[in-house]
C-alpha cells in the first residue's frame, strides 16, 4: 500500500513537469523575434530564432514578424496646391526592426502605420501642384519617405520605400492636359521647321556665293540637271537658260541703240 501511494504522486508530479514543458518551449523562426513578458514587465532582450524556454505561465511570448510589409493605402481625395482635385494612392513598404518597441509603444502598428500613410500622403501632396505630382513624382515619394520613418521611428518601425501608384484627375482636367500638350507639339514643330528654313537659307546663300566667284560652277549645275533628268527617261527635256543672257537678248532686240 506504501508504494502505490509514492508512486502517484510522483506519476501526476511527472504530469505536471510535462504540461508546463510543453507549454514554455518555443520555436522561433528566422524571420521572427520573440518579445517576452516577465509578470507584465518587459524583458529588454527579445528572444531570437531557434528553441527557447519561456516560463511559463510566469512570462508570455509574443512572435513580432521581421519581414517586409506591404501596405496599400486606398484612394485619398486631395486638393493640390494649385486647387485641383486628384484621387491618390500609394503603397508602403515597411518592417519592424525594434520588436519589443513595436509590441509596447502601438497597440497595432500595421493598422497604425496605415493610417499615418493616409493623413501623411494627405498633408504632402497637397504642398505640390499637379504638374509637380505628375512630373516629379519621385520627389513626392521621398517627402513621403522621410516623413513616415521619422514618426514611425518611436514605434521601431523603418518605412523603407513609399511609392505613389496612381493619380485620378478630372475628366476636364485631362481634356486640358491632352489640349496643352498638343499645343506644345505644334509650337515645337513650327520652331523646327523655322528652324530648317533659317539654315537652308544660309546655306543657299553660301551657294550663291561659291556661284558668283566661280562662274563654271553653274555650267557644271546645268549639266548635272540634265543628267538627273534624262535617268528619268523623259520625252520632254528642259533646258535650263540663263536669266542674263535672256535680259542680254532682249535688250538688244528691243528699241533702237542711244
Amino acid at each position: 500500500m506504501e508504494i502505490g501511494f509514492v508512486g502517484i504522486p510522483l506519476f501526476v508530479v511527472l504530469g505536471v513537469f510535462l504540461v508546463w514543458f510543453w507549454n514554455s518551449i518555443y520555436i522561433i523562426k528566422e524571420w521572427e523575434r520573440g518579445v517576452v513578458l516577465r509578470l507584465g514587465r518587459l524583458i529588454p532582450e527579445a528572444k531570437s530564432a531557434g528553441i527557447n524556454l519561456v516560463f511559463w505561465p510566469i512570462e508570455t511570448l509574443y512572435r513580432i514578424p521581421l519581414r517586409i510589409e506591404t501596405l496599400d493605402v486606398p484612394p485619398q481625395d486631395i486638393i493640390t496646391r494649385d486647387n485641383v482635385s486628384v484621387k491618390v494612392n500609394a503603397v508602403c513598404y515597411f518592417r519592424v526592426v525594434d520588436a519589443n518597441q513595436a509590441l509596447s509603444q502601438v497597440q497595432n502598428y500595421t493598422y497604425a502605420t496605415s493610417q499615418l500613410a493616409q493623413t501623411t500622403i494627405r498633408s504632402v501632396v497637397g504642398q505640390f501642384e499637379l504638374d509637380e505630382i505628375l512630373s516629379q513624382r519621385d520627389k513626392v515619394n521621398a517627402k513621403l519617405q522621410i516623413i513616415l520613418d521619422t514618426d514611425t521611428e518611436p514605434w521601431g518601425i523603418k518605412v523603407s520605400k513609399v511609392e505613389v501608384k496612381q493619380v485620378d484627375i478630372p475628366e476636364q482636367m485631362q481634356r486640358a492636359i491632352a489640349k496643352q500638350a498638343e499645343a506644345e507639339r505644334e509650337r515645337r514643330a513650327k520652331i523646327i521647321h523655322a528652324e530648317g528654313e533659317f539654315e537652308a537659307s544660309q546655306k543657299l546663300a553660301d551657294a550663291a556665293k561659291v556661284l558668283e566667284t566661280q562662274p563654271s560652277a553653274i555650267q557644271l549645275r546645268y549639266l548635272q540637271t540634265l543628267t538627273e533628268i534624262g535617268v528619268e527617261k523623259n520625252t520632254t527635256i528642259v533646258f535650263p537658260l540663263p536669266i542674263d543672257i535672256i535680259n542680254q537678248w532682249t535688250k538688244n532686240l528691243g528699241g533702237p541703240q542711244k
